[in-house]
């Protein structure tokens, strides 16, 4: 018996030899938060927390492994990957299911949302070509950047799933940032995106309009268009200091509050555990984006930095997008809070991604 568990603790630090423990400590209380808070807002619906609970272990198994994979290994997979992801979005189309949009496949053990494994894979493969052309990108390598990310933003915004794309699209437009693309020609691509806005107006979706109009003005239809931003204002101004308690918010366990496990869980946790659990909570999204930048410029290659500093860019947008939704500072795209919110194809890649980073780091003094 003592030789087992001998073997279970070596195999244990063998495994973990690679992890920063400040950064899986700060994504341990995020996931411990998410349950507590998820409990409360399913009304003790304890499948539901357990289920989350599973794909938080999933996740944090794929974090390990990846942790332990170098990033030269992940560089070499890095077109398998990308070209992976897009056949499994393709099969949306023809196979998948959703409420209002298709965007899960059914592989009958679990649904798979494929637009989430984009999330890694385009700033994987963003970081694979620029790791391999003259930089900062001229011409011709962003034309062909631009191909890497509009080809999978297409497709899943044809979904139609504008939150997801437009998350995509930040993933790997960060990658590009980060390999020192000259101000002025970001300038002119933010200056074309603001001019091409009243064309795209003309492509969004009529619920996509109507959200964009009720963020705007969400008085002009308070019962209808405008009721989730309001619902939602008030459940984080009635919080407080302290929040009315676990259990005990209004908003969510009188049903005013919709889709409070997943878009709108951030309003849970306002509510009822106030200004402190917000403070909380944004400390450490804060410490988490900043340890993986930390980590990303002590990376020796080009790839391993532009990978792990885009996925923690990324994060930083989520968590500014579904905070700024919530709050009503935003349109409403159905963006969920990382790590906070319910759902697991998106947990599970997140903590897959934290896994490449804490790769870039732990591999570091190997690196030429």
């Amino acid at each position: 018996m003592m030789a087992f568990l001998r073997w279970l603790r070596d195999l244990a630090a063998r495994l973990t030899d690679r992890l920063d423990l400040p950064l899986l400590l700060a994504l341990l209380a995020l996931m411990a938060i998410s349950l507590v808070v998820l409990s409360s807002a399913s009304e003790g619906n304890a499948r539901l927390v357990l289920s989350q609970g599973a794909r938080f272990g999933l996740g944090l198994a794929a974090l390990v492994l990846i942790s332990r994979i170098p990033p030269a290994k992940l560089r070499l997979w890095t077109p398998l990957a990308y070209a992976g992801s897009l056949a499994l979005l393709s099969l949306v189309f023809v196979f998948g299911s959703g409420r209002s949009a298709n965007l899960w496949l059914n592989l009958g053990l679990f649904y798979l949302q494929p637009g989430e494994l984009l999330k890694l894979s385009v700033p994987m493969m963003l970081a694979w070509y620029l790791h391999s052309v003259v930089l900062p990108p001229r011409w011709g390598a962003l034309a062909v950047c631009a191909g890497i990310i509009g080809l999978p933003v297409g497709m899943v915004v044809l979904q139609p799933d504008l939150g997801t794309g437009m998350l995509v699209a930040a993933s790997g437009v960060f990658a590009v940032f980060l390999a020192g693309m000259a101000w002025w020609r970001i300038g002119l691509f933010v200056g074309l995106g603001l001019a091409a806005l009243p064309v795209a107006w003309n492509f969004l979706m009529p619920y996509q309009r109507d959200r964009i109009l009720t963020f705007l003005d969400p008085e002009s239809d308070p019962l209808g268009a405008g009721w989730n931003i309001i619902q939602s204002k008030i459940a984080i101004g009635s919080g407080g200091l302290a929040g009315k308690g676990w259990g005990q918010g209004s908003q969510s366990h009188l049903d005013f509050l919709p889709e409070h496990t997943t878009d709108f869980v951030f309003s849970v946790l306002a509510e009822e555990w106030g200004w402190i659990g917000v403070v909380t909570v944004l400390a450490l999204y804060l410490f988490v984006i900043g340890r993986c930048l930390w980590m990303a410029a002590q990376a020796r290659d080009g790839y391993s930095r532009l990978l792990a500093g885009a996925l923690a860019l990324a994060f930083s947008v989520y968590v500014i997008v579904n905070g700024g939704m919530v709050a009503g500072l935003l349109p409403v795209v159905g963006v969920p809070m990382p790590l906070l919110s319910f759902g697991g194809t998106s947990a599970v890649t997140l903590l897959a991604g934290f896994g490449m980073v804490m790769s870039v780091y732990a591999h570091r003094k190997f690196m030429g």
